[in-house]
């Protein structure tokens, strides 16, 4: 664990971002992920409280959250976990001070092991567990193993060997589904298809499975590739934490090129201003932040700044939409980076992990594959 040093040297994180203005951009980055990591590592060992999606079929499926999950137990619930362990790989990788290192890597060491990945194996293998965090946790699982795979240190290796046949067993989920998908899933929380299906392509394309790959592709055109007018303007819903206008396009930014995906886009979504503007989306407003269900909304502005941002840069360079989006992207990006307090569990086991795909620009590293 980390020492009261530690601890001390992230207290004054509110103070220092509410004064942003006057901060050095690197010294309020490193605060950022500083707290952010904090936050995580409070929470991959933390069973309680804890929200199972678990199917009992008898007496002795009574168990607790670590005997069902030997390595993603903590954080509230099993996506929560598996998304607090990426955003440790991330940091860790983008580079850590000495002690942020030792504890971020006994942390891993401690659940990303071959035992630990057996449970978690033995657990998907049970009667009822078809559907287990499908698409959500499964896409947030394969995105971990991206990061893994993608970073050349030898603890990523061995991090990486433990989760390969966890992620074996989570690609086999999607294989199976797919053909068995008869509509998109067109909703802001976990079950919606097009974040499932964008970390996943991520994923297949990383790992050279082309069949995975093709696949996903092939069924995105088939469910989007005629969409049009988008009601972007009927966002957010109460409890959305992603936009289901917005991470579609996020998606198809991944299986077009970039012609074919500027001309989609001006159907799909036909109001996007060419002026510059920032206030044509309104980030979404949480009124209380210890409602599980309404502290999404602090979510849906940190993804919808990483969509903006990633649809943007993936248009012509000369594409007169790209200032607007780039605009609201940053005022998204503001109102969601200021809502990771960690002063309520609510959101504080899972904002950190939004807002760090948000600051480190993971969407932009997406696999090329159009």
């Amino acid at each position: 664990m980390l020492s009261r040093t530690f601890f001390a040297a992230i207290a004054n994180f509110a103070f220092l971002c509410s004064n942003i203005a006057e901060a050095q951009p690197d010294t309020v980055v490193q605060v950022q992920e500083t707290r952010f990591l904090e936050l995580a590592l409070d929470c991959v060992d933390r069973e309680y409280p804890n929200k199972i999606s678990h199917v009992l079929q008898d007496d002795s499926d009574a168990r607790t959250p670590r005997d069902m999950h030997p390595a993603f137990y903590g954080c509230y619930d099993w996506h929560s976990a598996v998304h607090g362990h990426w955003l440790i790989v991330r940091l860790l990788r983008g580079g850590l001070d000495s002690e942020a290192e030792r504890a971020a890597t006994a942390a891993l060491d401690a659940h990303l092991t071959p035992q630990a990945m057996a449970g978690e194996i033995a657990y998907f293998q049970r009667e009822g567990t078809a559907s287990f965090e499908r698409p959500y946790g499964l896409a947030w699982l394969l995105q971990l193993g991206t990061e893994l795979r993608e970073w050349d240190d030898p603890r990523a290796r061995r991090w990486a060997d433990a989760l390969a046949p966890l992620e074996a067993v989570v690609a086999d989920r999607y294989r199976s589904w797919l053909p068995n998908l008869a509509y998109p899933i067109r909703i802001g929380t976990h079950n919606q298809s097009a974040f499932g299906f964008a970390l996943a392509l991520d994923w297949a394309r990383t790992v050279g499975d082309e069949a995975l790959a093709a696949q996903l592709v092939e069924t995105s055109l088939r469910f989007h590739r005629d969409d049009q007018a988008c009601p972007i303007s009927y966002e957010p819903s109460g409890e959305d934490f992603l936009s289901p206008c917005l991470m579609e396009a996020d998606l198809m930014r991944r299986v077009l090129d970039s012609v074919a995906f500027s001309d989609w886009l001006t159907v799909f979504l036909p109001g996007i201003p060419t002026d510059g503007s920032d206030d044509w989306l309104e980030p979404g407003v949480v009124l209380d932040p210890s409602d599980g269900k309404l502290v999404h909304l602090d979510g849906v502005n940190l993804s919808r700044a990483w969509n903006l941002e990633a649809i943007a840069h993936a248009l012509p360079q000369d594409d007169p939409r790209r200032a607007s989006l780039l605009a609201a992207s940053a005022r998204h990006a503001e109102s969601g980076i200021a809502s990771v307090s960690g002063d309520d569990y609510a959101g504080g086991h899972w904002l950190a992990s939004f807002a760090t795909y948000l600051t480190t620009q993971r969407a932009h590293e997406a696999p090329a594959g159009r």
